[in-house]
């Protein structure tokens, strides 16, 4: 008799409280208790943006370790952060409607970079990978960024909007990975956690199967 994998207990830590990344982990037969990491994210003086998105990624992993008991520790803590940047300047998740209406005008008939930091946290190392992906996104008009805007689609959203919403359709063209724009590069992700004693574990895997 087939066990249904729905049934299965979650068997690592997401440092996130994304529901995309949840969804995403899922693809590939992932479960996961989430472990939300309250950090500064504030950008450090003269940091670039790769090693700003790298460094949030590893200290999300951090705090979730210091939250959690030596038994917890025994399964894999995984992180994420992602950052839009334009002409190398980090446009953050947008402060409010205003932000963001300045945000997708910014973005608007551009080539911007999408770049997504993933740590794992396992076995007292934490390994950290980046995934950057150029994207370019037609011209928008008022009416269509003011439409986006009404739908809320834009908010709690680095670069004020999700590929996976109605923003998809903005979308001329991307060069990497389509899951990175979302949030959590699978093809990155699935290649930290097949480093994971997963079997002894209990990490059933699906697609990820070694």
């Amino acid at each position: 008799m087939m066990r249904d994998k729905t049934s299965v207990a979650p068997v690592i830590y997401l440092a996130s409280r994304s529901p995309r990344r949840v969804e995403l982990l899922k693809q590939i037969g992932i479960l996961c208790l989430t472990l939300p990491a309250d950090i500064d994210e504030t950008q450090s003086l003269n940091e670039s943006p790769i090693d700003y998105v790298m460094r949030l990624a590893r200290q999300k992993a951090e705090a979730c370790l210091q939250a959690l008991t030596p038994t917890q520790l025994l399964r894999p803590i995984l992180a994420a952060d992602t950052t839009v940047v334009l002409d190398e300047q980090v446009l953050g998740k947008p402060e409010d409607d205003n932000d963001a209406r300045r945000i997708l005008a910014s973005l608007s008939g551009r080539v911007h970079h999408v770049h997504t930091a993933v740590a794992l946290a396992f076995n007292n190392q934490i390994e950290v990978v980046l995934s950057t992906t150029v994207v370019e996104m037609m011209v928008l008009s008022v009416a269509q960024i003011e439409a986006y805007i009404a739908g809320s689609d834009h908010r709690d959203k680095a670069g004020s909007y999700g590929i996976q919403s109605a923003a998809g359709a903005w979308i001329k063209r991307i060069e990497g990975s389509y899951t990175g724009v979302m949030g959590l590069p699978l093809y990155e992700t699935a290649n930290l956690l097949r480093k994971c004693d997963l079997k002894n574990n209990h990490l059933e895997i699906m697609s990820l199967a070694i």
